[in-house]
């Protein structure tokens, strides 16, 4: 794609308001679609003020959101239609772009990454990164090929995202508890079943452009252990010798290349297990918790701008880190927040590049146990990785919170349900 061919006018389906901002810093004129249910007004008003227009939409009807994409398409002469929010309705997206003629990705690339069942399918059927697996079509007929592995086991929802309906099976018993935290929490099959992966985890952030794979970098990514592995913060570059970061670099590029990836960003989750690496999942998305922030904070590379210049025709090169970005998360006891102190302090020190602690004396903090319920975080810079550590470290003593325990009032039935990557 040239510069001067270059599409320019864009419909974005659930785009987050500084990427409608950054596409038209590009050049680019843009119609938003959104559901008002998934976010406040004023959220809204801020993705609407940098917008031709801001359509409204049910995303749970996907039939009436592709007539819906059909018709602005034709109204308004779009050229492209982008979907970069989260992983609900990308496929659906992608299906009706493509039968428009307006996609920059095949839909088959997005439901083959987004797809957990489908990606596993692609991948050992080459021979890539193979991990056993089963699929099955409700979590009743889970227990059925328990004995086709050997414990533990992940057990994870196909289609789901953010970590929801996931879980680590040690014995049988564990598999009951699933099975009534994914029924009363209404998630439906279908899941795959699949041996536990050991070993440090990554993410390989990418961005394509025509068919080219660019690995922007490698995220190492720190959790919290059994039982609910909640990721407690991430460091960019991840330090790794080059050899292991060749290897991971190799495998997230020769995957996006099976898949059929074209354009946009992806965002790989590798373990790097004694056996070499294997793909955890992969989806057609920027990463989330701040990654895109951590790039840019470690090598002044905006990637969030990059996927619209290199729409727009802009030549891409991967950039190189010039220092180390870390985001550490908070995780406080649970309870009433009776009081807090630091935060101010904190979020104006020379090397904090974002703080966030939404929370207000009176509130109830839910015990940390799922990436959505963690309590806020801090991005940090540093020369080293033990340097933004240690910034990490003293953020989070600096900030003192009183709280009140009230979770033994609690019924472990309403307990939000862990996470596990």
């Amino acid at each position: 794609m040239t510069s001067a061919s270059a599409p320019r006018r864009l419909l974005m389906v659930m785009p987050y308001h500084q990427l409608v901002r950054k596409a038209v810093q590009a050049g680019f004129r843009v119609w938003s679609v959104w559901d008002p249910a998934l976010r406040e007004r004023a959220y809204l008003d801020q993705v609407e003020e940098h917008s031709e227009e801001l359509i409204l939409a049910d995303f749970g009807d996907c039939a009436a959101l592709g007539e819906l994409i059909a018709d602005t398409a034709r109204r308004h002469g779009i050229d492209l239609v982008l979907h970069l929010g989260s992983e609900d309705t990308m496929v659906p997206v992608a299906e009706t772009a493509e039968a428009l003629g307006l996609a920059p990705n095949p839909a088959r690339a997005v439901r083959g990454l987004n797809d957990k069942a489908a990606l596993r399918r692609l991948l050992n059927g080459a021979g890539l990164s193979v991990v056993r697996a089963r699929e099955v079509a409700d979590a009743a007929r889970a227990a059925d090929v328990l004995d086709d592995f050997t414990l533990p086991v992940v057990v994870k929802p196909t289609r789901l995202a953010g970590s929801r309906g996931i879980a680590l099976i040690r014995r049988p018993d564990d598999l009951l508890e699933w099975s009534a935290r994914v029924e009363r929490d209404g998630h439906r099959g279908p899941y795959v079943v699949e041996e536990y992966l050991e070993g440090p985890e990554y993410s390989v952030e990418t961005l394509s452009a025509d068919g080219v794979h660019h690995v922007i970098g490698i995220t190492a990514k720190e959790t919290g252990g059994a039982p609910y592995f909640v990721e407690s913060g991430h460091v960019f570059p991840a330090p790794l010798p080059e050899a292991d970061a060749a290897a991971l670099r190799d495998l997230t590029v020769s995957v996006l290349d099976l898949a059929g990836h074209r354009f946009g960003p992806a965002h790989t989750e590798v373990i790097l297990t004694p056996h070499g690496p294997r793909v955890v999942e992969s989806q057609a998305r920027l990463g989330g918790d701040r990654i895109p922030l951590l790039v840019d904070v470690a090598s002044g590379f905006d990637i969030e701008a990059w996927v619209f210049r290199a729409l727009a025709g802009e030549p891409l090169t991967a950039p190189v880190p010039g220092r180390t970005a870390a985001i550490g998360f908070f995780g406080f006891p649970a309870g009433v927040l009776d009081s807090v102190s630091g935060v101010s302090e904190a979020a104006v020190l020379p090397h904090v590049h974002s703080l966030h602690f939404p929370w207000s004396t009176g509130d109830e903090l839910p015990p940390t146990v799922s990436s959505a319920t963690r309590h806020g975080y801090v991005v940090v810079d540093g020369d080293t990785p033990e340097q933004a550590a240690a910034r990490i470290a003293a953020v989070r003593d600096g900030i003192r919170t009183a709280v009140r325990d009230t979770t033994a009032d609690v019924p472990p039935a309403l307990a939000p349900e862990g996470s596990l990557r």
